[in-house]
């Protein structure tokens, strides 16, 4: 009988890392770009207007404080594990040297959960944003192209149709390899970056000098009260929810959680790293950073400018919701701002969307390497070394669900599948630390008792507040993957079965 517990020796990695064919070519920089590509996105441009109507208010800057310091908890146990176990994989591989296979399978199954729905719903986002951009030249494309069945309110057949396109290019741009995929990314980081900062300057600048929303005597206008007092909301599926208060900032951080993914997708690219034991570390913890102090700047003068009950999408403005930054300047009176924000969340987008599916390929090679999953999800193109056969099965999946299924759905699944990854990862630490005291570790996480258990109280907790039908949903998918590894995983499963292994 096969043994659910096993663990893949730490010895294997090194093997692994010796004979993989993928090209190391990302440094310390490259990879700090690919973590701020992933997390500034849907964050900033999409669920900070959701996030400040159905949940805080104002005091939406305070719920991206409290998901930074649940994601610094885990990117600490990240960290370790990456100067550790620098592979393809991310906490999946992680989970498998240290805890055990059912335990890695479990990680595993939910990171494709959080990447492939990160993919769908950021591309629904960017479809958004993409819409408005048309606007700007006059193109308006007919609302059956661009809503998806639940929220097209005609009659006949309706879909998505710039998310799926969009999916569809960016698989042929990861197919072609990561070198060029990463240069494209760095690219579009450097100028959405400068949007958000853009953002916040003139955000701020038109908050403190408009009298209508700033007074020296009351302060910001928009601000008051920064958390308001408990109310009922209608929710995207017509249902009236309890929002604001403390627990609605509670609310908040749990919606908002996917907008942090990035930092764990730069661990999925360690088989690319040029020095993976220092720059992986360096790269989750600084660009983590960079983005939590951007975020919360970004909500400040966003819940400035417009108050948060003019995000209602029954209300006096029903598309700000759905681009909610580019609107608010908009409804401030500076469509040029408006414009350029649309076109920075237009462009900037698409980074977000690449590196999710970069991540969950990346899987892919580390899973079916380990025969826990088919084999050709994981297979290289002989020529660009990229698992071309899972990034084109991946992205069709992606393309057609993106299509069909509204966003808030997406939303919750992907923040679902990271905090219960999480979770893990804080855990495994303290087995590692437990199990392998005297392991070298280039980077160690300070007071590891304190942060590990910090880490798991606060992204449980965190689960416990999203939406029931999100739970209902990603418990159906726990039950599935279950399923999956019973009847396929545990008996192709190479540490398992050795007689069916003729690589390793």
């Amino acid at each position: 009988m096969s043994n659910i517990w096993i663990k893949k020796p730490l010895s294997a990695y090194e093997a692994d890392m010796k004979k993989s064919q993928l090209k190391r070519v990302l440094g310390k920089w490259s990879l700090t770009a690919i973590g701020v590509g992933a997390i500034i996105g849907g964050g900033i441009f999409v669920l900070t207007g959701t996030g400040a109507y159905y949940h805080a208010g104002p005091a939406l800057a305070i719920s991206f404080i409290v998901a930074g310091i649940a994601c610094v908890f885990a990117a600490l146990c990240y960290a370790e594990f990456a100067s550790i176990i620098p592979v393809e994989g991310s906490a999946y591989a992680y989970a498998y040297g240290t805890v055990g296979e059912i335990f890695a399978w479990a990680m595993g199954w939910c990171l494709i959960l959080e990447y492939a729905m990160a993919s769908m719903a950021v591309s629904v986002s960017w479809s958004g944003y993409f819409n408005k951009f048309l606007k700007i030249f006059g193109v308006h494309l007919p609302a059956w192209l661009t809503s998806d069945p639940s929220s097209y309110v005609g009659e006949g057949f309706s879909m998505n149709l710039p998310a799926f396109i969009i999916v569809l290019l960016i698989t042929a741009l990861l197919v072609k390899g990561t070198k060029e995929a990463a240069g494209a990314n760095n690219l579009i980081v450097i100028m959405k970056t400068s949007a958000v900062i853009f953002v916040i300057i003139a955000g701020a600048y038109i908050v403190f000098t408009n009298t209508d929303l700033y007074t020296s005597v009351d302060g910001v206008k928009n601000w008051k009260p920064f958390i308001p007092a408990e109310a009922l909301v209608k929710n995207p599926e017509g249902d009236m929810v309890s929002a604001y208060g403390i627990k609605g900032i509670i609310s908040g951080a749990a919606a908002i959680f996917f907008a942090y993914i990035g930092f764990d997708a730069v661990s999925t690219q360690a088989g690319e790293a040029i020095n993976p034991k220092k720059d992986v570390p360096f790269a989750i913890i600084t660009s983590l950073l960079i983005c939590t102090a951007l975020y919360i700047c970004v909500s400040l003068v966003l819940t400035g400018m417009m108050h948060y009950t003019d995000f209602n999408p029954e209300g006096k403005f029903p598309e700000a919701i759905k681009a909610p930054v580019a609107y608010a300047f908009e409804i401030a009176g500076y469509h040029w701002a408006s414009n350029i924000v649309t076109i920075a969340a237009t462009v900037g987008l698409i980074s977000v969307i690449m590196v999710m599916m970069m991540g969950q390929s990346r899987i892919f090679i580390g899973m079916s390497k380990d025969g826990l999953i088919p084999k050709f999800l994981g297979e290289l193109h002989p020529k660009t070394k990229t698992p071309a056969k899972g990034i084109i099965l991946l992205g069709v999946v992606v393309a057609f669900v993106a299509a069909f299924t509204p966003i808030s759905t997406l939303a919750d699944m992907t923040s679902f599948g990271t905090l219960f990854a999480f979770t893990l990862v804080c855990i495994a630490v303290w087995v590692m630390r437990k199990k392998e005291p005297n392991l070298e570790r280039t980077f160690k996480v300070p007071a590891y008792k304190v942060v590990v258990a910090l880490g798991v109280f606060i992204n449980l907790y965190l689960i416990l507040n999203l939406s029931a039908h999100a739970l209902e949903l990603s418990a159906g998918w726990l039950v599935l993957g279950v399923l999956v590894y019973m009847f396929y995983g545990r008996k192709n499963s190479h540490l398992n079965n050795p007689h069916k292994n003729t690589e390793n």
